[in-house]
């Protein structure tokens, strides 16, 4: 019997390298996609799945209000995807098989899948396996040793092309990246590089212990905010040192603390 799975992913590039993963395994169908919170509830609800690959920031609804929408019914295996460690041990709160922290390696997607079809074995197989399945509580040690911050390392270069050009910029140079329609844009030492790719994409490339996403068209370097203002309804106005305002939203306030952080 084939693992019955489905796959919620508000970025296609990631939800087509997910599809192309599962599609070598002989043992797993994908009976649907997904892009955004409300289809997710609808598609599972539908189709009853055994796996579940759910991303945790979506439109409509997050990962998390996804599954308390589905009533009753919750898939037997579901592996948490993104790119924010801040949720992680939340997912196994909610009794995540795995969480994949983005960007991913293939080892480390078949470590997660191998899980899950563990878990997804009948109980007399599953009890005679020769490697026992860790306990909850011993997934959430390991991935919390996991999240452990590496030793820093020196500045890291990254390039891209922008107006015909190949740029090369170290990370501690970018003031922030926004997200404009089917572009994004780099603010770098006084100017700002227009780039066709995702910010989603982009962001893997830059160090998580220097810059932070806070909302969902916007990542800035914590070295070059310089104010913090509290607007109406809960969100922020994040001022940088040559005067850019961006706004932290409600949807990422997790982010605050790091944020308030920097004043210690």
């Amino acid at each position: 019997m084939r693992i019955r799975t489905i796959i919620v992913e508000d970025e296609p590039l990631a939800r087509e390298r997910l599809r192309n993963l599962l599609g070598g395994d002989p043992e797993v169908e994908v009976v649907a996609e997904c892009g955004d919170g409300r289809s997710a509830v609808a598609a599972v609800q539908e189709h009853r799945p055994d796996l579940l690959f759910l991303d945790i920031q979506l439109p409509e609804r997050n990962g998390f209000e996804v599954l308390a929408d589905l009533g009753e019914f919750r898939p037997p295996a579901i592996i948490f995807v993104t790119a924010y460690d801040r949720f992680a041990v939340k997912a196994f709160e909610v009794h995540a098989i795995d969480y994949l922290m983005k960007p991913f390696d293939i080892d480390r997607f078949e470590q997660a899948l191998a899980r899950a079809k563990a878990q997804l074995q009948p109980r007399e197989v599953a009890t005679s396996a020769a490697a026992p399945t860790a306990s909850h509580e011993q997934r959430i040690e390991e991935l919390i040793n996991s999240l452990r911050p590496a030793e820093p390392a020196g500045p890291k270069r990254i390039s891209f092309k922008s107006s015909g050009k190949l740029i090369f910029l170290k990370t501690d140079e970018i003031d922030c990246v926004e997200a404009a329609d089917n572009y994004i844009d780099i603010r770098a030492a006084g100017q700002v590089h227009r780039v066709r790719e995702t910010l989603g994409s982009f962001e893997t490339k830059l160090p998580n212990t220097n810059f932070l996403r806070i909302s969902r068209s916007a990542v800035v370097n914590l070295d070059r905010i310089k104010e913090l203002e509290p607007c109406p309804y809960g969100e922020y106005k994040v001022i940088l040192q040559d005067g850019t305002q961006l706004t932290l939203t409600r949807s990422y306030r997790d982010a605050l603390p790091k944020l308030k952080g920097l004043a210690k």
